[in-house]
């Protein structure tokens, strides 16, 4: 398993995330490199506006850009969603544990006989 990433780095990859448009982004980047104008086409939002999203994914690392005369080039980058998902599985697994844990001790405490709790008695 990889090292956990720092938390102000997964913080830009879930913030990165949490936006529709530029999940379509990465997905449409997912196929291959693409210019920027390539990429917001499909946008009903100007050029302005995807520019920004493009640039939350860049700073989740998420996405480069690589430029060619006045053309930029946009190639999504998958380590950080590699990372994030690395950090995911290690927290469900951990709580997987925990759940497991405390099942085993309410099944243990439903199989033994009920004490009454103290100071009542019994008939």
């Amino acid at each position: 398993m990889s090292k956990t990433p720092p938390s102000g780095q997964l913080d830009d990859v879930f913030v990165a995330l949490a936006d529709e448009t530029r999940r379509a982004i990465l997905a449409r980047l997912s196929a291959g490199e693409a210019r920027v104008t390539e990429v917001a086409a499909p946008f009903d939002i100007s050029l302005n506006s995807v520019s920004k999203h493009i640039r939350i994914l860049e700073r989740a690392g998420l996405v480069t850009r690589r430029r060619s005369g006045r053309d930029h080039y946009l190639s999504l980058d998958p380590r950080p969603l590699t990372e994030a998902s690395d950090w995911l599985q290690s927290r469900q697994r951990f709580w997987a544990g925990r759940v497991q844990r405390l099942q085993a001790l309410l099944d243990e405490e439903d199989a033994s006989p009920r004490k009454p709790p103290s100071g009542v008695r019994r008939p």
